[in-house]
């Protein structure tokens, strides 16, 4: 997988205390179970902190999701789940879905080791997401810049510019457009949860 892809398909996902959640690894063959904030028995009523602790303890030291195994990515994705149920009616609509933070995604492995995966949702409609990577001894960067647009009430789609991509001194924007649709399945002042629409789950954790 290219860094420019990992940044991009990033656009909403997990996030972890250490470096942004997703660590990256072998993409899931197997979808993981929808979540939906339509299943929510009482919205806007604020969800168990242990759920939360729960979530963020489950991607924590995994190499942003590197070293998740299949069972783990299954219990993620099952406590997401159970955060969905207490999602708010209509996520978009929530100044919550803007900061920024780290995330994490089960996206496989680049072929440089990966120091962190940062995104910055930024009103009303900007989201920068950044890949922080080494090689050979240098320290490099792929940057993303899109436009968010609101879908429905509990999707967005993310249209993002070409990558640009910087190695110690040297950078260059190459490719073209990617885009990225997502649901927002959970937020709260902590962490934010997201679908994208072929099942990958996000995870983003709050800074500050």
């Amino acid at each position: 997988m290219s860094a420019s892809a990992a940044a991009a398909s990033a656009a909403l996902r997990f996030s972890s205390a250490t470096p942004p959640l997703a660590h990256l690894h072998r993409p899931l063959r197997r979808r993981l179970p929808s979540i939906r904030c339509s299943l929510a028995a009482a919205p806007g009523v604020r969800a168990p902190p242990e759920l939360i602790d729960s979530i963020l303890s489950k991607v924590k030291g995994t190499d942003r999701g590197v070293l998740l195994p299949k069972d783990g990515h299954q219990e993620v994705a099952d406590v997401a789940l159970q955060l969905g149920k207490y999602c708010i009616d209509e996520p978009v609509e929530s100044p919550l879905i803007f900061g920024g933070g780290l995330y994490r995604t089960p996206l496989g492995r680049l072929i440089f080791k990966t120091d962190e995966m940062i995104q910055v949702v930024e009103a009303p409609d900007v989201v920068r997401n950044k890949v922080s990577f080494s090689v050979f001894g240098l320290e490099g960067a792929v940057s993303l810049e899109g436009k968010l647009n609101v879908l429905d009430s509990k999707w967005i789609q993310v249209i993002f510019e070409a990558p640009e991509l910087k190695v110690g001194s040297l950078g260059f924007q190459y490719g073209g457009e990617s885009e990225v649709k997502l649901e927002i399945t959970y937020v709260d002042e902590k962490i934010r949860l997201g679908k994208g629409s072929r099942g990958s789950l996000f995870v983003f954790l709050r800074r500050g």
